[in-house]
């Protein structure tokens, strides 16, 4: 039997493929049901009230699994509904321990795996310690595998500030509401999606609202000519520099330059950074909304100095400054993780010498939403099947992910040396490259295996 940690979209994902081919699976998760953190009473979400989709619902869903029709970026509360429908429609909720923590992966002499577990309580009262009576309800399951689908948005990257603030300090993955904002002086730093929906919110309720940027973005609108944006386009390939050009000048004629609004230019070329996706952000700088900064300087009580020598004084510092990834249960060693960014695994996912640990849903890139991260399922699953088969297909994937080094997943782009895009991807070269993979493993399946 094997162990799926997670049960957000890519946990969900790992059950279905793992159940379609009869494989056994227990699946573990923190909280009482499926969404992962698209279940904002999770308390483990770092979601927002007004947090919808940036991508599309038609590029996003699960293809065996649509959307019910309804707004093309659907909000948080359709999508968690969307996943409670998708669990229990395929039958994958009765094979999950809910309200569970994985506490520990280990590897076992045998090649199996001890995966040791503890209740996860419900969220305590202030002053209670939630942790008094776990231990002595810890229990350890021997597993055949382990897929790891548990996520890289649950543990903050909190940036050393140049300076103590004495204001309130929070970061993004603890928002919810506005109402925090009411009345405040509000700097906002950073601008990634989540930095701008939330400058847009505090908007409505803030005193003032400042937003503070080191680099230049590319923003693109939800909707061109009443369409969502991520639908246009792909029906003619173009070549890569082509398409970045041709794009770039489309995204500057429907949208200007930042440099309009007061934001630097990006210096770099179209999708060699995840762009962002909000045209309101602009919309609230053109009109004096909000005031774009550059970057911190220097910090000295409810005092920030930027870049340009300007200052200004705030009440509340929000850190829209992103996640790191981060695995608690399991040591970086076995992921083949050392100082790195990111893991070193084949495709993302296969680990070089264990070959029956899988880190699943690692991976970004512009367009390849849940249905992109199926397939990563499909394909780990074909691989358990076939490597306990003894098949040839599965013996080549396995010396192939011995050598570490992926196939070229990334389409030629150049993308910037942060710390996400580590595990990006493109989207067409990777799912080329799955699907290769997919259909040597499917061409020995036994006949009749995977049509459940």
């Amino acid at each position: 039997m094997y162990a799926v940690i997670g049960a957000g979209p890519m946990g969900l994902a790992c059950a279905r493929n793992l159940q379609k081919l009869g494989i056994p699976f227990r699946g573990y998760d923190r909280h009482t049901g499926p969404g992962g953190l698209w279940d904002i009473d999770n308390p483990h979400s770092t979601l927002y009230q007004s947090a919808h989709l940036i991508s599309s619902r038609h590029m996003t869903e699960f293809a065996e699994f649509p959307m019910p029709a309804g707004p093309a970026y659907p909000h948080h509360t359709e999508l968690r509904q969307y996943f409670r429908n998708y669990a229990m429609h395929f039958g994958v909720s009765a094979h999950y321990s809910w309200s569970t923590r994985v506490e520990q992966v280990a590897p076992l002499p045998d090649g199996r795996w001890a995966v040791t577990t503890v209740p996860e309580p419900a969220r305590p009262e202030p002053g209670q310690d939630a942790c008094a009576s776990v231990g002595e309800l810890r229990t350890t399951t021997v597993h055949d595998g382990v897929l790891i689908a548990s996520g890289v948005l649950h543990h903050p990257h909190w940036p050393t500030l140049p300076g103590t603030f004495t204001g309130r300090v929070m970061h993004s993955a603890e928002y919810r509401t506005p109402d925090v904002f009411e009345g405040q002086r509000v700097l906002v730093v950073g601008c990634g999606n989540s930095g701008a929906d939330i400058a847009v919110d505090a908007v409505h309720r803030a005193a003032r609202v400042d937003l503070s940027v080191r680099r230049g973005y590319y923003f693109l609108p939800k909707f061109i000519m009443g369409r969502p944006t991520d639908t246009l386009g792909g029906a003619i390939r173009l070549p890569r520099a082509l398409k970045q050009r041709l794009d770039a000048l489309l995204v500057r004629v429907v949208m200007g330059k930042p440099s309009n609004y007061g934001l630097p230019d990006p210096d770099y070329r179209m999708y060699e950074a995840h762009p962002v996706i909000n045209s309101l952000v602009l919309h609230h700088l053109g009109q004096g909304d909000i005031t774009p900064r550059g970057a911190l300087r220097a910090i000295d009580g409810r005092t920030v100095t930027f870049a340009d020598g300007a200052s200004a004084e705030y009440d509340v510092l929000l850190l829209a400054t992103g996640y790191q990834p981060k695995f608690p249960f399991i040591d970086a060693a076995l992921l083949n993780w050392d100082t790195g960014p990111a893991p070193r695994l084949f495709l993302n996912t296969f680990h070089p010498q264990h070959d029956t640990l899988f880190l699943m849903g690692m991976l970004e890139a512009a367009g390849l939403g849940w249905e992109g991260r199926n397939r990563q399922a499909e394909l780990v699953a074909l691989y358990i099947r076939q490597l306990t088969a003894g098949a040839a297909s599965a013996r080549a994937l396995q010396a192939r992910k011995r050598q570490v080094d992926s196939p070229e997943v990334r389409g030629g782009y150049r993308y910037l040396q942060l710390d996400r895009m580590a595990y990006y991807v493109h989207k067409e070269s990777y799912l080329r490259t799955v699907q290769r993979e997919i259909s040597r493993l499917r061409a020995d399946l036994a006949p009749g295996a995977g049509a459940a």
